[in-house]
């Protein structure tokens, strides 16, 4: 400003400035509440992998698919809780770094707090000692998810014998021929049972071939889903990385010279006019032109 008292471009500077430091402050209280985050996220997974069972009958590669998965599991929540402690280190620093810009700064505003006051003590008393002169002077200048069981009844002694013979005899051939009869059935349901046996078998294996296959691949899905979550992530992390590659300190800077700035003109000095004598000196002396000032 022109004006020799105004302090609003010095005052847009420190405005600015603090308002830097507070947003220091919440990058840092993001940093925090995200290793909050994420220190929680990593336990979860930790507990996950060793309370949850997943697949313990399991045999042979598959069992090692499965406890390669859940220790990688856990080696991602212990990457996690890494994270979050390299985000509490990173709080610490940004903490840092933001209190050492402050005490540094505090210093240079003490220094400019002196000045201000000084100046303006200075300029009071002298518009005071002008004011003197000019009511005693004529002239005045004023200036932001069944079983079957048979029975055989007896008669006489010999015809008992007898008959005893010929039943006998003929109960034999029809057990023998019940006999073979029953060997040629059961051969058949050996057959029909073997073949059966061996077409289940054969569905069972397929079955747990494709469910074993599966589960391979449903595991291995999981692993790229996370992998492609890390990738795409990573993608959001580099557009972060190219957004700050387009950050200038200069065109910062300059964008906020030219959004506050209140002028291109330094204040002129304050010049001695003389009231006293207004007869020797009747032309005042003028205050010489501002002259421009660079950034």
């Amino acid at each position: 400003s022109t004006d020799l008292t105004s302090t609003v471009g010095y005052d847009n500077i420190i405005q600015h400035l603090n308002d830097g430091r507070k947003n220091c402050k919440e990058f840092e209280d993001f940093l925090k509440e995200r290793a909050i985050i994420e220190e929680k996220y990593g336990k979860e997974l930790i507990n996950l992998s060793k309370k949850k069972p997943c697949g313990q009958t399991e045999l042979h590669t598959l069992k090692r698919s499965l406890d390669v998965f859940k220790q990688q599991v856990d080696n991602v929540g212990q990457s996690h809780i890494q994270l979050a402690q390299t985000f509490r280190e990173e709080a610490k620093k940004m903490e840092d770094f933001r209190e050492k810009q402050k005490l540094h700064r505090k210093k240079i505003e003490l220094v400019m707090e002196a000045i201000h006051k000084n100046r303006n003590l200075q300029y009071k008393k002298t518009m005071e000692v002008k004011q003197t002169c000019c009511s005693a002077s004529s002239r005045m200048l004023i200036f932001p998810s069944t079983r079957a069981v048979l029975h055989l009844s007896s008669l006489s002694y010999f015809w008992q014998l007898f008959l005893k013979l010929a039943q006998t005899k003929s109960a034999l051939e029809d057990s023998d021929r019940s006999y073979q009869q029953n060997i040629a059935a059961l051969e058949k349901i050996r057959e029909e049972w073997q073949k059966e046996h061996i077409k289940a078998c054969e569905f069972f294996e397929t079955q747990e071939c494709e469910r074993i296959s599966y589960f391979r691949n449903a595991l291995w899905l999981h692993a790229n889903q996370l992998s492609l979550d890390c990738v795409q992530n990573d993608e959001k992390y580099e557009d972060i990385r190219k957004s700050l590659e387009m950050c200038s300190v200069e065109k910062d800077i300059d964008f906020f010279v030219n959004l506050r700035k209140t002028g291109s003109l330094a204040p002129a000095p304050v010049v001695y006019e003389n009231y006293y004598n207004a007869q020797r000196n009747a032309t005042p002396v003028r205050s010489p032109a501002p002259v421009p000032i660079s950034r």
